[in-house]
């Protein structure tokens, strides 16, 4: 094995990974959140315990190797009143720190505001987030613009 100053890692979507290494990811989530013992969680997912063991320290969910996040999204609303305050309200209620905030002037009943956040101490995966950002009533559209840490 070399050295870790000599490993290079990729970023790859998980519709490319074995399916060893999903259930790999699978069974780490489990016995994080569930609490329960390697025999359990591999007999759960039908994954061996060697194909676990061979993975478990090379494969991880993107959001768990990057230890300060920085994120930045940027979102269409509709011009009403209060949509900013709520909108910040959901990014506070997720765990996430607002480093900068940029909001256009409303122009035909839309304005662009970008968000920097600090994603850090979330509890959620970014994924829920977005979605749960697009599902409020006055977002038109909600985009990953960048993330990556300092």
């Amino acid at each position: 094995m070399k050295d870790i100053s000599e490993q290079r890692y990729y970023l790859v979507r998980e519709d490319v990974l074995t399916e060893a290494m999903q259930k790999t990811l699978e069974v780490k989530k489990m016995l994080q959140k569930d609490r329960i013992t390697i025999l359990e969680a591999v007999n759960k997912t039908g994954l061996s315990r060697s194909a676990f063991y061979k993975y478990r320290d090379a494969v991880f969910p993107f959001h768990s190797i990057v230890k300060e996040r920085i994120l930045t999204v940027f979102l269409q609303l509709e011009d009403r009143s209060g949509t900013l305050a709520t909108l910040l309200q959901t990014v506070a209620e997720n765990g996430c720190n607002i480093l900068t905030i940029h909001q256009t002037i409303p122009i035909q009943g839309r304005a662009n505001v970008t968000l920097s956040l600090d994603v850090t101490a979330m509890g959620g995966n970014l994924d829920l987030f977005l979605q749960q950002l697009k599902k409020l009533d006055f977002v038109e559209s909600a985009d990953i613009v960048s993330s990556g840490s300092f």
